[in-house]
C-alpha cells in the first residue's frame, strides 16, 4: 500500500468529490465486475484471466464482459422482485432493456435466466428472433415506430406494444384491424416525476418526446385520459395496462415510489370512469450503477422491497387489486459487468492557471475513445480508470484519459488519479462500460468498433468480433 500523504498530492484542478487514493491498486468491488482481482504481480484479472492474455488474444481496445456477473445480476433482480411482489400479485415480469446492450448471445442469456426482453426497433426484434425468443416474451417500445415495425411485432405475437402517443394508438389499431388481430398494448404515461439525473436521460417530465401526459390543461381530459377512451373503444386494441419510465442512472427509490402512486391512482380513476380494471403496470427501470467510488447504488432486494411496500399500500388505500407488475432493468444488469481495456499511447502534462498559481494536469491518450464510449461527450458521464497491466507504488497524479479522435471533447475519464510512472504500452481498464457504450459506438474517423469478449469460469470467447477496415468498406458503393 502507498505511504504517500494525501494532503500533499491533492490537485487544485480535481473535483471536490475525487479523493486521492491511499492505494492506487485497490479495486472497489461495487465498481468492478464480480471475479475481478489482481494477480500476485499486480496485474488485473477477470475470472483468473490476466488482461495481458486478453489483450494479446483479442487486441485493444476491447470490451471485457463477465458473463457470470451478468447472469448473477439478472437472477438477483428476478428473485428479489419475485419475492417482494409474489404475495401481492403473484410475482413480476422482468424485461431486460435491450437498448443498454444487446447481441444474440446476450439475448440467449436473458432467455435462459428467465427474463423477458424489451426492444425498441425492428432490428432488436429481428435479433430476438435470431436468439430464439418467443414473441410473447417481448415488448416493443419507441416514440416513432414505423408501420413495418408495428407489423413485424404483430406478426411475431409480441406480448405488448408500449404506445407512446394518440397518433400511434390509432396507427397500431388500424394495422391490427387490417391483420384481423387484437394488439396487446400498454400506454406509456408521463407522470411528471422529475428524476435526479441528467436532463437527457430524465424521461418522465412533461417537456420531452416520450409518452402521454397525465396533466389536464384548461379542464380538458389529459392525453392519457383520451388514450384510454380510444383504446377501450377500439375493437382491435387490447388495453393491458399502463407504463412509465422516469429516467436512467437513478439511485433513490423515491422517484419510483412517487411514479407508482400516480399511476395506480390513474388505474383507479380508469376503473371508476370506465368500469375496467387494468391488469398490468410497468414501472420501467433506470436503476443506477456505480461508475466511481462516489456512487452508491441500491441492491435489488432494497429496491424491490421499497416498491412493493408502496404498491401494496397504495392499492389498499385506493381499493383496487394489485396489477401484475413489470420492471425493465438494463444498465443495472449489464453496466457493471464490463470494463474496457485500452493501451496507453502518448502522455502529455500541461500547465493550467488556477487563480494565481499554476497547476499541472496530465493527459493520457488511449487507443479508443468516443467511438467506443460516447457517454462522456453526450452527457458528461463520469468514469474511473486503473493501471491494469501491473502494480505501481508511484505517487498518484491527476490525469485525464482521452481518446485518439479529432475532437477536444473526446474524453474517456475526465478526472482520475493514476500513478506517476504510467507509460506508453501500459494497459488501462475503465469499468462500468457494459451499458450504452457498444450500442452507442460509432466508426468516427473510420475507426473499427472493438470486440466484445465474454469471460466465464476462466474461459474467454468472442460474442461480437471486432470490426476490420474491410468491414468499413462493405457499404461503400464506389469501393
Amino acid at each position: 500500500m502507498s505511504t504517500y500523504q494525501t494532503t500533499q498530492l491533492e490537485s487544485p484542478l480535481a473535483p471536490e468529490w475525487l479523493a486521492v487514493p491511499d492505494d492506487g491498486n485497490h479495486l472497489n468491488p461495487t465498481v468492478w465486475p464480480q471475479g475481478t482481482s489482481r494477480t500476485e504481480g499486480g496485474e488485473l484479472a477477470l475470472s483468473g484471466l490476466r488482461v495481458s492474455e486478453l489483450a494479446d488474444r483479442f487486441g485493444t481496445p476491447a470490451y471485457i464482459l463477465s458473463e457470470d456477473h451478468f447472469r448473477s445480476r439478472a437472477r438477483a433482480f428476478r428473485d428479489a422482485f419475485t419475492a417482494a411482489f409474489e404475495p401481492l400479485c403473484g410475482g413480476v415480469d422482468v424485461y431486460y432493456a435491450g437498448k443498454s446492450f444487446l447481441c444474440v448471445e446476450v439475448a440467449k442469456w436473458v432467455k435462459e435466466e428467465g427474463l423477458r426482453l424489451d426492444t425498441c426497433s425492428g432490428g432488436e426484434l429481428a435479433l430476438a428472433a435470431r436468439a430464439g425468443i418467443d414473441g410473447s416474451e417481448l415488448g416493443l417500445h419507441g416514440n416513432n415506430k414505423s408501420d413495418a415495425e408495428i407489423d413485424r411485432a404483430l406478426d411475431m405475437g409480441v406480448g405488448r406494444i408500449v404506445v407512446d402517443s394518440l397518433h400511434e394508438l390509432e396507427r397500431v389499431g388500424d394495422i391490427a384491424r387490417m391483420k384481423r388481430l387484437r394488439a396487446p398494448i400498454l400506454l406509456r404515461l408521463t407522470p411528471g416525476v422529475h428524476a435526479e439525473t441528467h436532463d437527457y436521460i430524465a424521461t418522465a417530465h412533461e417537456d420531452q418526446k416520450f409518452g402521454l401526459s397525465m396533466a389536464q390543461v384548461h379542464g380538458e381530459p389529459s392525453p392519457a385520459d383520451k388514450a384510454v377512451s380510444v383504446a377501450l373503444g377500439h375493437p382491435s386494441l387490447e388495453l393491458l395496462g399502463v407504463h412509465c419510465h422516469i429516467g436512467s442512472q437513478i439511485f433513490s427509490p423515491d422517484g419510483f415510489a412517487l411514479a407508482a402512486e400516480k399511476l395506480l391512482t390513474f388505474i383507479a380513476a380508469v376503473r371508476d370512469a370506465h368500469g375496467v380494471s387494468l391488469e398490468e403496470l410497468d414501472l420501467g427501470g433506470g436503476y443506477g450503477i456505480a461508475y466511481t467510488d462516489l456512487d452508491d447504488p441500491k441492491e435489488p432486494t432494497e429496491l424491490a422491497t421499497a416498491m412493493a411496500d408502496v404498491v401494496g399500500t397504495t392499492c389498499e388505500r385506493l381499493g383496487i387489486g394489485v396489477p401484475r407488475i413489470s420492471i425493465e432493468p438494463g444498465r443495472a444488469i449489464v453496466g457493471s459487468s464490463t470494463f474496457t481495456l485500452y493501451a496507453v499511447g502518448t502522455l502529455k502534462t500541461i500547465h493550467v492557471q488556477q487563480g494565481g498559481d499554476v497547476a499541472e494536469r496530465r493527459y493520457v491518450s488511449v487507443d479508443g475513445g468516443m467511438s467506443d464510449n460516447p457517454r462522456p461527450v453526450l452527457y458528461g458521464a463520469t468514469y474511473t480508470a486503473t493501471l491494469a497491466s501491473r502494480r505501481s507504488g508511484a505517487p498518484p497524479v491527476l490525469s485525464r484519459v482521452v481518446g485518439k479522435h479529432c475532437e477536444s471533447g473526446d474524453i474517456v475519464v475526465k478526472d482520475a488519479y493514476l500513478p506517476a510512472d504510467l507509460a506508453t504500452g501500459d494497459l488501462l481498464a475503465v469499468p462500468g462500460t457494459g451499458a450504452y457504450c457498444w450500442v452507442l459506438g460509432s466508426n468516427y474517423n473510420y475507426t473499427p468498433r472493438p470486440p466484445v469478449v465474454a469471460v466465464s469460469q476462466g474461459k474467454a470467447r468472442l460474442i461480437l468480433r471486432g470490426e476490420t477496415e474491410e468491414d468499413l468498406f462493405q457499404r461503400d458503393v464506389s469501393w
